[in-house]
């Protein structure tokens, strides 16, 4: 049986909701907690456009990423991510760097819903 856990991001930091996520994709509030399993879990995350952000954290956070090409390297903000792939790319970013990687990451991945 599928357990839904629905997380209310109005008013709150991206931090703070996508570390809770994350913690719901792993199981870790259940008692058959297993490091090696995907739990049956689905995890949505409702009014992300509503996030608490300051407009400093929008301007000076930065993402990078790197293709392995030489001159391959990108710096993105915040703010840039949010008009490119909107709230949601912004918080599948976040939800991703805080599961562990390994194989099951994309699967845990395939188990979060995002909607502003």
């Amino acid at each position: 049986m599928t357990k839904v856990h629905t997380i209310d991001a109005t008013n709150k930091t991206l931090g703070r909701v996508s570390s809770q996520a994350a913690a719901f994709l792993m199981a870790k509030d259940s008692p058959d907690f297993t490091k090696n399993k995907v739990a049956d879990v689905k995890v949505e995350i409702i009014n992300a456009s509503k996030t608490k952000m300051t407009e400093t954290r929008m301007k000076e956070t930065l993402h990078e990423r790197y293709s392995g090409q030489p001159g391959g390297f990108r710096v993105s903000t915040n703010d840039e991510i949010i008009n490119k792939k909107g709230w949601a790319g912004l918080y599948e970013l976040a939800v991703y760097g805080m599961l562990p990687a390994n194989r099951l990451r994309p699967v845990m991945m395939k188990h979060l819903k995002i909607t502003d």
